[in-house]
């Protein structure tokens, strides 16, 4: 039996994950990949840990992670979620374990683990693979397509899958093969904030925080930390995904209202007035009565102007206000973005309404499926992107192995 061609364009997450579910016994199959390796963000992903996926086994809690793709990712993740992914992986010998925040990473703390299996279920299935091959163009040819690269070599596909990651050039081709493209903007960055009461303090983090973007009317909580650049922790990434096109528009100029202690100042000043009954005699700089660290008190109280040796019973109103509106509504003005570690996301690519999400088929192009990056789908932190792409992809192999 004469076996069809796929050959699938780009060899990350999405591709290496639908070549190691499809049939070998109907399909002959290629992956082709601009860069000397494959599996690139696989291998630097959680630090080099690979955060595989995430622990949340309800399709409709899971797609609350994705700003974009939400609606569509319902019915993907009904048939393919992390408990799947979990077994998939747990089948081909390699446990995940679950830590405490719902990350979930192979047992053992690398990523070559996972990258092992997959380049171990592609040679099972013979298949081929291209490095430093990069796609020039694609051309529809009859029922077929011709993919030209750069090497000059060209393949000729019965089945295009196309999951590129979203570089510029992979959106042009698939533009010009009459794919509508949402521009790309960045999601997932910290914000650059030069300020007196962050300065110098590196490192310095806070489990519980709030921060809203008066503006946007929009607001987020979670961890976050200080850096020498401004804001990073999950708060600020997370703020910056959903809001990832308005900040675009606005060029990354704009002001934050940041709670470090997620307590409403009306409560943390009633906490200060009880610890100043029960401890009148002690100096303000000792009474760290919330939960930061002795250095952020300390800036606090000087970018309050506070002395420090001043006893809390002589602590005037001004001044206990200044220090709460310090710790609880800080306005900070951000300037600009930087890129969170190496795991650039961005929001943007391949327009939703042109993808049927029962089998990532495009809507446009017959025997072309779309997985990955390339879509307008983007989640709040790694091990959630990659679980798109695990979906995805396995939704391509099923539908490939029922032709």
């Amino acid at each position: 039996m004469h076996k069809k061609q796929v050959v699938i364009v780009g060899g990350g997450a999405a591709g290496f994950f639908c070549a190691s579910n499809l049939d070998a016994n109907l399909y002959q199959i290629t992956i082709l990949e601009q860069n000397s390796d494959v599996l690139q963000k696989v291998k630097i992903s959680g630090g080099g840990r690979c955060n595989v996926t995430h622990a949340c086994f309800d399709p409709r809690e899971l797609v609350q992670f994705y700003p974009r793709g939400n609606k569509e990712l319902l019915s993907v993740f009904s048939k393919f979620q992390p408990g799947d992914t979990m077994e998939w992986f747990s089948d081909r010998g390699v446990p995940l374990k679950i830590e405490a925040d719902n990350r979930t990473f192979p047992e053992t703390d690398s990523s070559q683990t996972i990258i092992n299996t997959f380049l171990k279920e592609s040679e099972k299935r013979n298949v081929v693979v291209k490095t430093k091959t990069s796609v020039k163009e694609i051309q529809k040819v009859d029922e077929k397509y011709k993919i030209i690269t750069t090497t000059d070599e060209e393949y000729i596909a019965d089945f295009v899958v196309y999951s590129t990651g979203s570089s510029p050039k992979s959106l042009k081709i698939i533009e010009d093969l009459g794919h509508k493209i949402i521009s790309p903007v960045p999601s997932l960055f910290t914000f650059n904030i030069k300020d007196d009461l962050l300065k110098d303090l590196l490192g310095t983090s806070f489990t519980n925080s709030e921060i809203s973007i008066p503006n946007l009317k929009t607001e987020e909580n979670g961890p976050l930390m200080i850096t020498h650049w401004g804001l990073s922790g999950p708060a600020i990434l997370k703020i910056s995904a959903w809001e990832a096109r308005k900040l675009a528009e606005i060029d990354y100029k704009f002001d934050i209202l940041v709670n470090f202690i997620s307590t409403d100042i009306q409560e943390a000043e009633q906490q200060f007035l009880n610890y100043r009954q029960q401890h009148p005699k002690k100096t303000i700089v000792q009474a760290k009565m919330f939960d930061v660290t002795n250095r952020f008190w300390q800036r606090v109280l000087e970018v309050s102007k506070i002395d420090f040796n001043k006893q809390i019973s002589n602590v005037s109103g001004k001044d206990m206000k200044n220090i709460l509106e310090n710790l609880c509504a800080k306005k900070l003005r951000v300037n600009g973005k930087s890129t969170f570690k190496n795991e650039f996301v961005t929001a943007g690519g391949v327009d939703l309404k042109e993808i049927n999400f029962k089998n990532m088929t495009s809507k446009m192009l017959p025997n072309f499926y779309i997985a990955g990056e390339v879509l307008n789908i983007d989640a709040v932190t790694g091990g959630f992107n990659f679980q798109a792409c695990w979906s995805e992809a396995f939704l391509i192999a099923q539908d490939l192995n029922q032709k």
